[in-house]
């Protein structure tokens, strides 16, 4: 759920507030440049590696640079820390910086497309930007679906990690969230794009457009006998295991199941596929190089 921009800059007056204002006579601060990367979180034991294997990527492309981690999502966050896990929100990860020195932070998007929870970082970042004795800039790298470019070789990086035993003849179902944001267009945007590689590959949603009515009936259509559905998260979390793979009536499952179509459930995300991966990296690249910090 999007927090309201009212919060974000009650926030950033406080942060204001709480610190002096800078003399004319002292030495201007050291630039150092961190990174943060804002996952929106599970609390699926067997999902979480792949957000952290996405840590360790960041981490060896920029020795030296400080990387942490945060989730978005208030109520992963919340739950975890009753089992004693505690993660930062991005708000709370980004106060944490200027005690270390950081001057300009890039923050990782692992969104798949720019919708409420990007928006959110996006309003933050510029919240936490021009503090005095804060941060200087805070950026946020686009997230997995941004520009024209983005959609053929997110395409191409998706087929090529569809499983081996995959036939011509099988469909590739790749599920997405979806969204009430108009950012819900990047998927039958990315549905188009997939056709031009291969007439057999969809793309479906638990909330949005196209919906898994949409590709059962699609799919019963054209006699597809056997689909493969894979998350188009960065991890198989929660609405991969119940709302694609799930036994529930609803679940895109089931109700390919009852097209006739038999489902086979491929339990990893996107962040566990190094050519998807690689597209976050280079988007966080050009907003890490753009920083102004050495």
């Amino acid at each position: 759920m999007t927090r309201p921009l009212k919060t974000l800059t009650c926030l950033a007056l406080c942060l204001f507030l709480s610190v002096p204002a800078l003399a004319g006579h002292e030495a201007k601060k050291e630039a150092k440049r961190a990174i943060v990367v804002a996952a929106f979180g599970t609390t699926v034991p067997e999902a979480a590696p792949a957000i952290q294997k996405m840590v360790e990527r960041v981490k060896a492309a920029y020795p030296g640079v400080p990387v942490s981690l945060c989730y978005t999502a208030a109520m992963i966050r919340h739950k975890l820390a009753k089992e004693g896990k505690v993660f930062p929100s991005p708000a709370e990860a980004l106060a944490a910086l200027p005690d270390q020195g950081v001057t300009d932070v890039a923050i990782l998007s692992l969104q798949t497309i720019p919708g409420h929870e990007y928006d959110d970082l996006v309003s933050l970042a510029k919240a936490f930007s021009g503090l005095p004795k804060g941060l200087s800039h805070a950026e946020v790298s686009a997230p997995l679906l941004f520009s024209r470019e983005d959609f053929p070789r997110v395409a191409k990086a998706l087929l090529a990690s569809a499983p081996r035993e995959r036939k011509p003849v099988d469909a590739l179902v790749f599920v997405g969230h979806g969204t009430d944001h108009f950012a819900d267009m990047a998927y039958p945007a990315l549905q188009y794009t997939l056709w031009r590689e291969d007439k057999n590959a969809f793309v479906t949603t638990v909330e949005g457009t196209p919906s898994f009515e949409d590709v059962a009936a699609e799919l019963k259509a054209r006699g597809v006998k056997k689909a493969y559905l894979v998350p188009l998260f960065a991890v198989a979390g929660d609405h991969a295991r119940n709302d694609m793979a799930g036994q529930e009536n609803d679940s895109l499952a089931s109700l390919l199941k009852k097209a006739g179509v038999e489902a086979v459930p491929v339990l990893t995300g996107n962040a566990d596929r190094e050519a998807v991966a690689a597209i976050w990296l280079d988007h966080l690249k050009a907003t890490f190089d753009a920083l102004p910090g050495k």
